[in-house]
């Protein structure tokens, strides 16, 4: 993939440098990623007085957790941990044991949003057994599975659940496992030069207060690490598509499903397993935010598109949440992608016979035979239930999406071999309406249709 256009590039800086000087934030770096490369960079304002490069390193706070749920994931794919395990069965001796890994991964368990004591993030940390010794009654602030609460203090235990497991701290498991593969390099725990300061900006004047910056220790799975804009260019690769063996692709679709909502009927914002979740411009992204005293940061991924955008500033607070999705749409519409060119596929030739319209009692569906031997089910029209259905080895299909996730469809075939009908978990499918043929639950009038 080439770099964008010159034009293109032109309306991206023009936004960032709106949002630095608008937004009064010391530096800012930006990126776009499309298929796994980085194809635009661009920085606005001085770190030590220079232009941030690609290897300036920023704090990029809870953009952490999805890097230590992603070892948390490769531990499920192992064996050695069930996403509906409580968390006790891991770490025993703390009194929320009850809840799951995967409330946990989600925000759904309920706990509270911070750890007992100071502010975390501007004092410096404590050992996990002393932080675990600290909880109580009150750090359940929810009924388990109820709604979404975002918890720093659920990542600091997973982050535990990762260091028993692996006999090493949660930082060397996630550089071991993720960063190193992933040829992230300049994403470490403390920061190394050249690095970004994190300052507060006045409100009402243009001045600067240095933030303080320590090592979180029990807390740090929650917000701890440091990237640049090359490092986290090669983590939003990842999560469109590009796992380079750290992931299985199925194990990474699964934690960019929904688990929770986090706005409500709205539904532009959610979570999954440790991935957040955002729906904007017609995309669905999946990525995570960050914030940490002086650093703001933010990276989405469009599996769909093999997209990505981040930013990256050393600023308490300032920056618009809308950047990234707003970087996405000047993309779209300098350089909209243009479709794959449609070409023949090699199909199983015995299954076209399956093909064409198929009638669940007077509702009209239609079959299509996909590569090999996978199919498509949706609505003819619209309104109705669709997927994509998955051959398996004893003959029959498995659903992928919707409501047919998990569902078997298989054919019924008449004692002279001749298709009779589609048996999708129950319901029947047949080639015209409510066939009296085929064996339709509850049967079918024996007066057919009237007037």
């Amino acid at each position: 993939m080439s770099p964008v256009l010159e034009s293109t590039a032109r309306a991206l800086l023009r936004r960032i440098a709106v949002e630095q000087a608008g937004s009064r934030l010391p530096s800012l770096a930006a990126a776009v990623i499309r298929d796994g490369r980085l194809v635009w960079f661009g920085a606005r304002g001085r770190v030590e007085g220079a232009v941030p490069e690609q290897s300036t390193q920023y704090r990029i706070g809870s953009i952490t957790k999805s890097m230590v749920a992603t070892v948390v994931m490769r531990l499920r794919d192992e064996g050695r941990v069930d996403l509906l395990d409580p968390l006790g069965k891991h770490v025993p001796g703390t009194p929320v044991g009850e809840v799951t890994v995967a409330q946990l991964l989600s925000h759904t368990a309920g706990l509270t949003a911070e750890p007992p004591g100071q502010w975390w993030e501007r004092t410096p940390g404590m050992p996990a057994e002393e932080l675990i010794a600290l909880l109580g009654p009150q750090s359940a602030r929810h009924r388990p599975g109820r709604r979404f609460h975002y918890s720093n203090l659920g990542f600091a235990l997973l982050g535990e659940l990762v260091a028993r497991h692996r006999g090493m701290s949660w930082a060397r498991a996630v550089q071991a496992e993720v960063l190193e593969p992933l040829g992230m390099r300049d994403t470490t725990s403390r920061p190394r030069a050249p690095h970004a300061r994190g300052y507060a900006v006045h409100p009402w004047a243009d001045v600067l207060l240095p933030e303080p910056e320590h090592d979180a220790v029990a807390m740090a799975p929650a917000g701890q690490l440091w990237s640049t804009p090359a490092d986290l260019a090669r983590w939003a690769a990842f999560l469109a598509g590009d796992t380079a063996g750290v992931l299985d692709p199925a194990t990474l679709a699964e934690m960019r499903e929904p688990a929770t909502v986090d706005d409500g009927d709205a539904w532009t914002g959610g979570f999954g397993l440790g991935l957040q979740l955002a729906r904007a411009g017609g995309r669905r992204l999946a990525g995570h935010g960050g914030s940490m005293p002086g650093f703001l940061a933010t990276v989405w991924a469009d599996p769909s598109d093999r997209v990505g955008v981040l930013y990256m500033t050393n600023a308490t607070s300032g920056a618009s949440r809308t950047l990234p999705t707003e970087l996405l749409a000047i993309l779209d519409e300098h350089e909209p992608r243009l479709p794959a060119e449609w070409e023949s596929a090699d199909v199983d030739p015995g299954l076209l016979e399956l093909t064409g319209p198929w009638y669940w009692g007077p509702s009209a569906y239609a079959l299509r035979l996909l590569a090999g031997r996978d199919l498509s089910l949706a609505p003819i029209g619209g309104g109705g239930r669709a997927s994509l259905f998955v051959a398996q080895a004893d003959g029959t299909w498995l659903g992928q999406e919707g409501y047919y996730a998990g569902e078997t469809l298989r054919l019924v075939r008449r004692a002279d071999g001749s298709l009779s009908h589609l048996d999708l978990n129950t319901f029947v499918f047949t080639r015209t309406p409510y066939d009296p043929a085929a064996e339709i639950p509850g049967g079918v009038d024996g007066g057919g249709w009237r007037g």
